[in-house]
């Protein structure tokens, strides 16, 4: 009888220590995706900061030349002061997502008429400084575009193993809430017309 309760005790031990590791392992990887997204919404910020510091160069190259489009100026201004109180110290939720892409889409439209400006001043367009502005403003827009997919992809990463059997628990047992996506701002599944 002792040897039958030994033997019991050893099966529920290996069983609670199998259980154990299963936990650990789950719980090990999502703690590993999830600083994975941390970090892709960390280089995120990096590049959106760098277009929101090259901003005020733009404006005041253009302002020389261009001195009385000031609503346009002004747009600019308070598109790019929207985009810089957006400070999160984490991943954003759903609902932050939307406010960071929102003001974030308030200014790719203030320097797009910005540059309807620009096309006005053919003397500002030959100044190397505009180029120079221009060409790392057009740079930062690639990597902006470079880092949301790779944010998109890590959280993708993120979302699947957590939506997994029996990670799916450990996540909702430990507070892993699942991790938004970038998405296209509304009407840009319409091509822009180009008028001439």
């Amino acid at each position: 009888m002792k040897g039958i309760l030994l033997g019991c005790a050893a099966v529920v031990a290996v069983v609670v220590l199998v259980l154990g590791l299963a936990v650990a392992g789950s719980y090990n990887s999502l703690v590993k995706l999830d600083e994975n997204v941390k970090s892709k919404w960390g280089q995120v910020e990096n590049v959106y900061q760098r277009r929101a510091d090259l901003v005020p160069n733009l404006v005041e190259t253009v302002k020389g030349a261009a001195a009385f489009e000031k609503d346009t100026f002004t747009a600019v201004t308070e598109a790019r002061a929207k985009v810089g109180q957006m400070n999160f110290k984490t991943v954003p939720n759903q609902q932050q997502m939307q406010q960071f892409q929102s003001a974030q889409d308030g200014l790719s439209s203030a320097l797009s008429r910005l540059m309807v400006v620009v096309e006005r001043y053919p003397d500002l367009k030959a100044t190397q400084n505009f180029r120079d502005l221009q060409v790392q403003l057009e740079g930062t827009e690639n990597r902006i575009a470079v880092e949301r997919k790779r944010f998109n992809d890590a959280a993708q990463e993120f979302n699947t193993a957590r939506r997994r059997f029996p990670t799916v628990f450990i996540a909702s047992l430990f507070g892993f809430a699942e991790k938004p996506y970038f998405q296209a701002a509304p009407g840009s599944e319409k091509a822009p017309q180009v008028k001439f």
